[in-house]
């Protein structure tokens, strides 16, 4: 147990320091400069986002992922396609209302957040029931993705602009932390029974058929009730040790109520499922409650240290930023903060884990970790420079998922699917709540706070932060097939030739 402790914790410092130091150090370089409580502030989330990142890793192996692969593996076993179904219906809409990714973006716009997350949940459950029953009907993941993608920009069309960047940006805040190992674990235990001989393909992709639904169903509710948004204000000023302290009580106790509600329908669905179908043996049901009380403390510290420390901070870079004479700054310092904070993404980790485990390592993490890395900066670079010049989001989403749609015909399958997944896995609660304040903040400066252009400018980051992976991990997925097909093959008929020319030595001398 403490070389597993001593691996997560390297892991989590790995992966949250070297931001925490850009940013440190952009905070020295710039003329305006936080002030030394809000700095303060920053460090401690550093510190609370590694001890955070540490126990949910710990609960994620131990709880979440074999909770999902259990009740897929179980459900599905009963091979009765309705109740499979709306299993998968009600597991979706249950982890998404738990999400803590949309507790941040439905905290971010107040106006509207219950039916935001009423939506948006809808939109999950019955798109984890669509990617379900793709698995019974065998149909191509392919064919899903460009029917849906293809109504999603259709309908766009009868969409206000400003609503655009806010529903594609649904579809990547529900692919979190508690979403993202249950739904992919379900996805494995559903494909191991019923995948046949294409089961560890159909393991891949059902976190890019639920990403679908809340963009589509976003886009519908805007265009039927055209909501009035309001966002909510960020970079509150930390005077004295008292502020400091108050300001993290009150996110810590916060984080505790929300992140309990997002454990506990999970955990109730679980215990009765198991109770009346399952009934695993004591000791290891004793060890999955042990490894979601890990995943409630880490997801607890982990969201108390971003909300605290990082959400503000990111308000106030992108202010100082767009501020200065030389405002295009920041479209550089945003790529290079963005290619370090996937590495910060909880369920990243998660992702890469599992993808190298289900290709039998023929697909490394570190590989699918860099191929993120990059995507992230790609995503940044274009979301803060359509900021600075105003470009409308679909000059960029439209392009880029016709790029990304086009490479599904000449790209090995397990790579679309996992490019798919991918992007909604990498726009987790880190770009939420750093990424986009950061966003937000340069938006305000450039729209002088207008609401409907922060709505339209600095609403579709996390979109792009979906959409850059679906291109980078296919292309990835290219090179190998290019690379696999100059290999020289040795074929049957060969081996057979020289089968008659293989001399036994006769070892009994």
């Amino acid at each position: 147990m403490s070389k597993i402790l001593t691996t997560k914790i390297k892991e989590s410092c790995l992966s949250v320091i070297p931001i925490t130091a850009i940013v440190i150090l952009l905070n020295f370089l710039l003329p305006e400069k936080a002030g030394g409580y809000n700095l303060a502030a920053f460090i401690i989330g550093a510190i609370l986002l590694i001890t955070g990142m540490v126990f949910y890793s710990l609960g994620s192996e131990i709880a979440l992922s074999p909770i999902g692969e259990i009740i897929g593996n179980k459900v599905t076993s009963t091979k009765n396609i309705p109740i499979i179904l709306l299993i998968g219906f009600i597991i979706g809409v249950i982890v998404t209302v738990a999400e803590p990714d949309l507790m941040v973006l439905g905290n971010q716009l107040d106006s509207i957040k219950i039916i935001l997350i009423i939506t948006i949940a809808l939109g999950v459950g019955l798109f984890l029931a669509l990617a379900l029953g793709r698995v019974f009907a065998k149909i191509s993941l392919n064919l899903i993705l460009i029917v849906f993608y293809a109504v999603i920009f259709l309908l766009a069309i009868l969409v206000d602009n400003k609503y655009i960047a806010l529903a594609f940006d649904s579809g990547g805040v529900t692919t979190g932390a508690i979403t993202v190992p249950f739904i992919m674990s379900l996805g494995v235990g559903v494909a191991s029974v019923l995948g046949g001989k294409n089961r560890n393909e159909n393991s891949f992709g059902v976190v890019a058929i639920c990403s679908i639904g809340p963009v589509l169903l976003v886009m519908i509710l805007c265009i039927i009730f055209k909501p009035d948004i309001t966002i909510t204000s960020f970079g509150n000023d930390i005077g004295t040790i008292t502020d400091l302290l108050t300001a993290f009580l009150h996110s810590f106790f916060k984080c505790l109520k929300e992140v309990a509600i997002a454990i506990l329908p999970v955990s109730v669905f679980f215990f009765i499922i198991n109770g009346l179908f399952i009934r695993l043996p004591k000791q290891r049901v004793t060890r999955i409650i042990f490894g979601l009380l890990y995943t409630y403390i880490g997801l607890s510290l982990f969201l108390t240290g971003v909300s605290a420390g990082f959400m503000d901070m990111g308000f106030d870079l992108g202010r100082r930023l767009t501020s200065l004479s030389s405002g295009w700054v920041l479209v550089p310092v945003g790529m290079i903060i963005g290619a370090f904070i996937v590495l910060a993404e909880p369920a990243v980790h998660v992702l890469c884990k599992q993808v190298e485990n289900i290709s039998d390592g023929t697909i490394k993490g570190r590989t699918l970790l860099i191929s993120l890395s990059v995507s992230m900066m790609v995503s940044v670079g274009l979301s803060t420079l359509r900021i600075l010049c105003d470009i409308p989001v679909y000059y960029i989403l439209i392009p880029g998922y016709a790029i990304a749609l086009g490479l599904t015909f000449v790209v090995p399958k397990n790579y679309t699917a996992i490019a798919f997944d991918s992007g909604g896995v990498a726009s987790g609660p880190m770009a939420t709540t750093f990424m986009l304040p950061l966003a937000i903040g340069a938006a305000t400066t450039v729209s002088m706070g207008s609401t409907e252009a922060i709505l339209s400018n600095a609403y579709g980051m996390i979109a792009f932060i979906a959409l850059t992976p679906l291109v980078t991990i296919q292309i990835l997925g290219l090179i190998v097939k290019i690379k696999t097909a100059r290999k020289p093959r040795i074929t049957k008929s060969v081996v057979r030739l020289f089968d008659s020319d293989i001399i036994e030595l006769n070892t009994e001398r």
